[in-house]
């Protein structure tokens, strides 16, 4: 398999390969019939950070993890063992009689109370639907500002949350807002409208929980189903892009190309093409399927028209026997990308 660095260079490495930790700990190295290569992922503070595709190393053979499905990485969030800490800790507390008492609770009103505070502290730390439109739609109207698109309509409150944008000399793209990608709402509840050119899900996730790449490749397989039933109607592509997108929580590689929106600097999306649906085994596996309205978005960022594919990643299926087969494609620059396959 193949795997582009973030100076540009890319190199392969075999199937099997003896996973070691740098100097230092601050990398982890790959020592293979190619030779020791390092794999470093920026932190917010400059550091190189330890997650990379040896994440999927287990008992010496490491390959192809979710994660590669997107080059960005979570910094800072916890290990999971410190978040089943947290967890065991918040179950036990049903037990500590006193303290609960302290805090004018009894144990039966903790343990009655508990899930419905989780779910209430589960809404209150997640982004609201309002700022997720008011994120995306500052996105559209800059669009339109720079005449990248001639109208734009907003969905109502208590609609779909489906936008219109009309670009000259291509017609009407469909974007629909949806949150992250491994729930079937987001990426199995949508229709495609009558009215559309182009449609694209727009995965607008600030959870934690996974790396970037995680929650693109759950989604990608809920999105296979989909591909390969019976519903009507098929995308074009699926973007993966929120407010949390090159702060310190969410560093993006693609940074350099921010543009300020509002009081933050956003980073271009992360944006994939999905297969064509036709005859045959093999749909979109190389990434040659074209899309106008990709390029329209990323103009936005100030890439280079002559360099906007190397921004563009893909989706692909391929069947062999009985088995259908998935790739991900994620590209963040000229000979830099990373991919997923499974």
């Amino acid at each position: 398999m193949s795997w582009s660095l973030t100076d540009g260079r890319e190199h392969r490495f075999a199937p099997a390969c003896a996973c070691k930790r740098g100097a230092g700990g601050d990398a982890r190295r790959h020592s293979s019939g190619y030779g020791l290569h390092e794999v470093c992922w920026p932190h917010a503070s400059g550091a190189p950070q330890t997650r990379s595709h040896t994440d999927g190393c287990q008992q010496g053979r490491c390959g192809m993890t979710p994660d590669q499905a997107a080059p960005c990485r979570h910094a800072g969030a916890p290990q999971s063992q410190i978040v089943d800490s947290v967890s065991t800790l918040i179950r036990n507390l049903g037990s500590q009689r006193a303290l609960l008492e302290k805090n004018g609770l009894t144990v039966e009103e903790y343990v009655d109370a508990l899930p419905m505070a989780i779910e209430a502290l589960r809404g209150s730390t997640s982004a609201s639907n309002a700022e997720r439109r008011l994120f995306i739609t500052s996105l559209f109207e800059m669009m339109l500002e720079r005449g990248l698109i001639v109208n734009l309509q907003c969905p109502q409150y208590g609609d779909d949350t489906v936008y219109r944008l009309t670009i000259a000399g291509l017609g009407d793209v469909a974007i629909i807002q949806k949150g992250c990608p491994d729930g079937a709402h987001s990426s199995q509840a949508w229709t495609v409208p009558t009215w559309a050119t182009e449609t694209y899900l727009w995965w607008m996730c600030d959870s934690l929980n996974y790396h970037p790449g995680t929650h693109v490749a759950k989604g990608v397989k809920r999105l296979q189903k989909r591909f390969f039933s019976d519903s009507a109607g098929a995308l074009d592509g699926t973007i993966f892009h929120n407010q949390i997108c090159g702060t310190a929580r969410r560093p993006c590689m693609k940074a350099y190309h921010g543009v300020t929106i509002g009081n933050q600097v956003v980073p271009p999306p992360c944006v994939y093409i999905m297969p064509d649906a036709g005859d045959g085994d093999t749909w979109n596996w190389q990434g040659d399927r074209v899309r106008e309205f990709p390029n329209t978005l990323l103009s936005l960022f100030n890439i280079p028209t002559n360099l906007i594919s190397a921004y563009i990643g893909h989706i692909g299926f391929q069947r062999r026997g009985n088995r259908v087969k998935t790739t991900i494609s994620s590209r963040f620059g000229p000979a830099r990308s990373t991919m997923y396959r499974s």
